[in-house]
């Protein structure tokens, strides 16, 4: 799992590639990303899976914020970026949500 993150020349914005790597997957047949920027959506980002087996999506975010997301597979499994820029315990679980920071 990565977070890939390239800033707007008026640096008023950051795409963010969430990635999952085949291995992190562990077979899953679709993994959606769901956070703070789409209203924690289980189905409304979903991941391309590549032919190599993983899977990934890029998302363009307001800059100098903070996100808290997971990644959902086979609309069953939660899981945490392994890779975040930080963890935080999620409100209304035991678990801890991952976050991305749109800042350099």
């Amino acid at each position: 799992m990565s977070l890939k993150k390239s800033f707007s020349k008026d640096k008023k914005t950051c795409k963010v590639t969430f990635s999952v790597s085949k291995e992190a997957a562990q077979g899953a047949k679709t993994i959606n990303l769901a956070g703070d920027f789409n209203s924690w959506s289980s189905t409304d980002t979903p991941l391309k899976q590549a032919k190599d087996g993983s899977f990934s999506v890029t998302v363009e975010l307001p800059a100098d914020h903070e996100f808290q997301f997971r990644y959902l597979l086979d609309g069953c499994r939660w899981e945490n970026d392994w890779k975040a820029d930080k963890y935080i315990p999620a409100p209304f679980s035991n678990a801890d949500n991952s976050v991305v920071v749109t800042s350099k």
